[in-house]
């Protein structure tokens, strides 16, 4: 499922090359400052081997036409290691790299989006996030606290007159901060890295 996202994600990014203005001024007659927004990677909640249980909302404002900032909800929980990326690693999804139970996360974090060129954009996203860990039986045996951070190279593309949009994003993500694991997780994440590659997809509403 994840692998089909990114494929999804792929095609949308290179059919967007026919809408080459993104950057927002005050006299677009559709000009809006505010909107709400999640992530297609809400179709990975479908994953039969790691299903997230993911959720993820996102209040944004353009400052300017070039400047956006956005606060982002976020919660998901996983089973492997976050550094066995699923799309090009074929340890993801064995039992011998799989936690003793899960991770459960919840954050809320900022964004900073600028529009380099036409529709292209860098950002950068922060994200402090407390962890609560439970073995397989689904009791806590522990907590922790990570700053996840995500830095991204995106499209943006228009949809409906400006109404919704789409961004399209490639990008590196990892911990910044991550405050010591119960044992048996952190000897399962040490044996990874701590940043790894990650594609993204985004939808919005302007209002």
């Amino acid at each position: 499922m994840q692998k089909k996202v990114l494929f999804i994600g792929f095609v949308l990014m290179m059919t967007s090359t026919l809408q080459l203005k993104a950057q927002y001024t005050e006299t677009d007659s559709t000009y809006k400052k505010w909107f709400v927004g999640s992530t297609m990677f809400l179709l990975g909640n479908f994953d039969k081997t790691n299903p997230p249980g993911f959720a993820q909302l996102n209040l944004g404002y353009r400052i300017t036409g070039k400047d956006v900032i956005s606060i982002e909800l976020i919660t998901w929980k996983y089973a492997w290691p976050l550094g066995i990326n699923p799309f090009y690693n074929k340890s993801y999804g064995k039992p011998g790299e799989k936690f003793p139970g899960y991770i459960r996360e919840y954050g809320i974090g900022l964004s900073y989006q600028r529009y380099i060129w036409k529709s292209l954009y860098v950002a950068v996203h922060a994200t402090p996030m407390w962890q609560t860990f439970k073995n397989e039986n689904g009791n806590k045996v522990g907590d922790a606290f990570i700053i996840f951070n995500t830095y991204r190279v995106g499209y943006h593309v228009k949809l409906f007159k400006d109404r919704f949009f789409i961004e399209p994003s490639l990008g590196v993500a990892g911990r910044a901060v991550q405050t010591e694991m119960p044992t048996g997780f952190k000897e399962k994440d040490d044996k990874w890295p701590k940043w790894t590659p990650e594609p993204g997809l985004h939808i919005g509403f302007n209002f």
